[in-house]
């Protein structure tokens, strides 16, 4: 599809034609006269992936070659940065101060030296000296901005290998809660960023049901006399409800419930039960942790009523799990389960190799008597005489006398494997480093098709291939960085260094509620709490949010908002709007903010309509869409299926000067989406793709209040300025898309 910009507006034949093509270029197309075409085709066609980045890529290989030449000299990092205003540049480099000293020479002599013999660069104007020695480079705005319309993106070099992002791991003994909400929205995120950069992407989500939270709601039920049929009726039957005589639940959990009549959704209950078990273990600290040891024994042992009763309840709680995530479009590829990690001796294999390599030692003293433990991860001295070091050789073979509080137990003395150990073993198999794999089953299908395997003992003969990965992103919070490290130090001690390294711990903070957000969900807060930044939640004290709880909130208080302002829609339409909104304002409120730091969630600060929020952002799409709309024309069309003529001098008129400068900055921030996704690759953070989304809806914003887009009485510029306003749209709704935003048609 093709966008013909033509000449003049008075009717005259041009001398020159300037053509935007959105999509692929037509064969057919042909232009009356002398034409830039080909010159704009042949940028296009050089460029690769990101416009913006290949630019300053272009820039950077063509100053190192300069430097190679002129002064022998090799530098392996040339930063590039961006000019304070887009009036002095596209990009800003300042590696003269770094090499005055090594040529003697002053920053601004050298700046002016590789200026003047540089040479010209494709795609750019010229280089500029600047201040003390900053060297300015100046892009050729009317072929990027062509490129840009064009969005032509030649195919990169993509690395081979499959990525495994792992994911929520949501303990399924209890419903999700606002804390797994970030842990989900971060790891889908890198997905959607993962994917947009052309790599291949297994998402799994690691379920932990041989572990002690399983087991202390099969303590819950037990102390209150549930049997099995009792609890599977409980689930099948929303009507059902369980009496549980020890614990006084509440009727309902704080917001409202998912399903009709007096019933709660089945992980719900498991939300009070857990909450009341752990107290009850406060009030009987012997006998409880007798009743856990034993259930986490029969557990991991399996084929009794204890493990199938741990079964059911987790079954049913993941089934919910799952339901909740696909209201944020978060989907999953398979879910790999500790009980066949145990069952099928993935750990047994892991334990043997562990052993044989001399990562774990028996302890045969002290408090981990008993138990098989491992160095810490950063616990490992450097010996500092030859005698030491044969000393420290002779220890790592035997377990040697490593201090207790270098210790780290894999092996309790009871025979339990704990979460690392399983975790070890699951991280050899993602690897393919096990010699051994899965049974799968098929357990979920989302309403779009997408299937959702499952680890299981006996499985089903035809299934896709998961594990023996490439890399690995485990998103993960920040305080099980101890037990990550120990992972990785584990896979460095088999000697399997190449993997290590490509073992990243995608770490992050918690979410806590601001004290009006509590208190709005009806939490009893003391004066202290009151004053607090933050209150923090705890699933085993019952107190938290829960996900389901919170996108209903969400979607009501955006409703309340949609309503008055949309009547003409239906009651179903406006619930749409709503719940894209709610959504919206859910996941960029957990994206804007870098991953250290601590969210404190507030249902009014997150549902704004100004300001940094999802909403925003949104709304910056829908004014983009009413252009369009009012003047009688489809924005994805635009530009698609007729020639749009506007002179090619007319093009670089309206991107120079004071007010071509603001419009340029637009264009220029709209050239950076892919740029932004590679930095938020590289980095693991995907608040820098947040925040350029909301920069770009900013910049948007003041343009669409200085410029009267369909009252511009010179066809020309009109023409530019609804380019403009198409280029825009479409990276907004690309941005929005990788951060798992979607656009209503109002709001």
């Amino acid at each position: 599809m093709q966008l013909e910009i033509s000449p003049t507006t008075n009717g005259e034949r041009p001398d020159a034609w300037c053509v935007f093509i959105i999509g692929n270029p037509s064969p057919s197309v042909k232009l009356p006269g002398p034409s830039l075409f080909a010159t704009i085709t042949s940028f296009f066609n050089k460029l690769e992936g990101a416009l913006y980045q290949i630019l300053e890529r272009r820039l950077i290989q063509q100053v190192r070659e300069f430097l190679r030449r002129a002064y022998d000299l090799d530098l392996p990092k040339i930063v590039v940065e961006q000019p304070p205003k887009v009036e002095l540049g596209e990009y800003a480099m300042p590696f003269a101060f770094e090499l005055a000293k090594r040529l003697r020479k002053a920053p601004r002599k050298i700046a002016e030296e590789i200026v003047a013999g540089v040479g010209p660069i494709e795609g750019f104007d010229r280089l500029e000296v600047a201040g003390a020695g900053y060297i300015n480079a100046r892009v050729k705005r009317a072929e990027v901005a062509a490129a840009l319309a064009a969005d032509e993106r030649a195919k990169v070099d993509v690395p081979e290998g499959k990525i495994l992002v792992e994911h929520s791991s949501i303990n399924p003994n209890k419903a999700a809660h606002i804390g797994h909400l970030r842990n989900a929205i971060l790891g889908d995120t890198f997905v959607r960023l993962l994917r947009f950069a052309g790599r291949e992407v297994d998402v799994q989500n690691y379920i932990d049901n041989t572990g002690v939270q399983v087991a202390d709601v099969v303590v819950g039920f037990r102390l209150n006399g549930i049997t099995l049929d009792q609890l599977r009726r409980s689930i099948e039957d929303p009507l059902f409800e369980l009496t549980l005589p020890l614990f006084q639940l509440p009727q309902r959990s704080p917001g409202p419930t998912l399903v009709p009549g007096p019933a709660r959704p089945f992980d719900y209950v498991c939300w009070d039960v857990y909450a009341a078990t752990s107290q009850w273990y406060e009030a009987n600290p012997e006998q409880g942790r007798g009743m856990r040891n034993e259930v986490l024994h029969a557990i991991e042992a399996g084929d009794n009523p204890q493990a199938e009763m741990a079964e059911v309840i987790s079954t049913a709680v993941l089934r919910r799990h799952l339901e909740t995530m696909d209201r944020l479009d978060i989907e999953y590829d398979f879910l790999p389960r500790e009980s066949e990690i145990l069952h099928l001796h993935f750990w047994d294999a892991a334990f043997t190799k562990l052993k044989e390599g001399g990562v774990l030692f028996y302890e045969t003293e002290g408090k981990n008597k008993g138990c098989w433990v491992m160095r810490r991860a950063g616990t490992t001295k450097k010996p500092e005489t030859a005698e030491s070091a044969d000393k420290a050789a002779e220890d790592a073979e035997s377990g040697g006398d490593v201090a207790e509080e270098d210790q780290k137990v894999i092996v309790r003395s009871n025979g339990t494997v704990g979460y690392v150990g399983k975790d070890i073993a699951y991280h050899m198999w993602k690897f393919g480093l096990l010699g051994r794999d899965f049974a799968y089953r098929r357990f979920y299908q989302y309403p779009n098709q997408h299937q959702c395997w499952i680890s299981a003992t006996e499985g089903e003969k035809d299934h896709p291939h998961f594990g023996d990965v490439a890399e690995i992103y485990n998103v993960i919070d920040a305080r099980q960085s101890e037990a990550q490290n120990t992972v990785i130090e584990a896979l460095r001690g088999l000697g399997y260094n190449a993997q290590a390294e490509h073992y990243t711990h995608f770490s992050y903070e918690m979410v806590a509620l601001t004290p009006r957000c509590a208190a709005e969900l009806g939490y009893q807060l003391s004066d202290e709490d009151k004053a607090k930044s933050y209150i923090e939640v705890s699933g085993r004290r019952g107190f938290g949010v829960k996900a389901d709880d919170l996108l209903d909130r969400l979607i009501a208080s955006a409703k309340s908002e949609v309503d008055p302002r949309h009547p003409q829609l239906s009651e179903q339409e406006r619930r749409a709007v709503a719940t894209q909104i709610a959504i919206g304002a859910l996941r960029y409120f957990m994206l804007k903010y870098t991953k250290p730091s601590v969210i404190a969630f507030d249902f009014k600060d997150a549902l704004s309509f100004e300001g940094e929020t999802g909403p925003y952002a949104q709304y910056a799409v829908v004014r983009a869409t009413n252009i369009f709309r009012k003047g009688g024309l489809d924005p994805d069309q635009f530009g698609g299926d007729r020639a749009r003529p506007v002179p090619t001098e007319e093009l670089a008129r309206h991107l120079e000067g004071e007010d071509g400068n603001d419009i340029w900055q637009l264009w220029l921030a709209a050239a950076k989406t892919a740029y932004l996704v590679d930095q938020c690759i590289a980095t693991t953070e995907p608040a820098y793709l947040a925040k350029h989304a909301f920069q770009l809806a900013q910049l948007f914003n003041y343009f669409y209040h200085r410029h009267p887009i369909l009252n511009e009485v010179n066809e020309g510029r009109k023409q530019f300025l609804l380019a403009t306003v198409a280029v825009v749209r479409r990276e907004l709704i690309r941005t929005l898309g990788v951060l798992g935003i979607t656009v209503p048609p109002v709001m």
